[in-house]
Formats: structure tokens, C-alpha cells, sequence
């Protein structure tokens, strides 16, 4: 799971989470990227819970967000349990307003 600018991965701990944190902005141009990084973390061997601290991420538009939403679906058809961390207000008011809070654990 290689880390860039906008997503950082720790590895997997004994019980099978890994944490990635997610900063600055996911939109159109970071949201695919994102939703592909994220799809793989969930598919590496180990892998039963995936944590995404959004604690850090400054902006989300519905690019982003449906990112997240495919990741999380890729997620769970591997078995893995995705969920948001600590949200921003930016990312805490997009899923408010989009009423996702259900689909990621808030």
C-alpha cells in the first residue's frame, strides 16, 4: 500500500485493522485514485477492518464521496469492514447533507 500526499496507510495490526488517513482534498482529481488505493488496502492478506481517518481532509465533493462509498463497497464484498474516523466539518456536513453517515459508521 504505497502512501502519497492524500492517504497514508499503517500496516495491519494483530487483530486485522488497517488505518488509513486521508488529507488535504478528495475530488475529482484525487477521488479515483483514492477509491483504488483504498480497494486494494481492503484486498491485502490480513485485512478485516479498514479505518479511514478523515480527521485531516480539508474538502470533499460528491467526487470524493462516491469514492468512498466504492471503496467501501469493494471493501465489503472482500469480507472487510470500512469505516470513516474523526471527520472534518467539511466531511461531517458533505455526509450529513447526503445522509451517508449510515453507510460508513457514523
Amino acid at each position: 500500500m504505497p502512501n502519497d500526499p492524500t492517504i497514508r496507510y499503517e500496516p495491519a495490526d494483530p487483530d486485522g485493522l488497517v488505518v488509513a488517513a486521508l488529507a488535504g482534498e478528495l475530488d475529482l482529481d484525487r477521488a479515483d485514485d483514492v477509491r483504488d488505493s483504498l480497494a486494494a488496502a481492503a484486498g491485502v492478506a490480513g485485512c478485516r477492518y479498514l479505518r479511514i481517518d478523515v480527521s485531516e481532509l480539508g474538502f470533499i465533493d460528491s467526487y470524493g464521496l462516491g469514492a468512498l462509498v466504492s471503496a467501501r463497497n469493494s471493501a465489503a464484498a472482500k469480507g472487510v469492514t470500512l469505516t470513516l474516523a474523526e471527520p472534518s466539518p467539511p466531511v461531517r456536513k458533505a455526509i450529513e447533507v447526503t445522509g451517508l453517515g449510515h453507510v460508513f459508521g457514523l
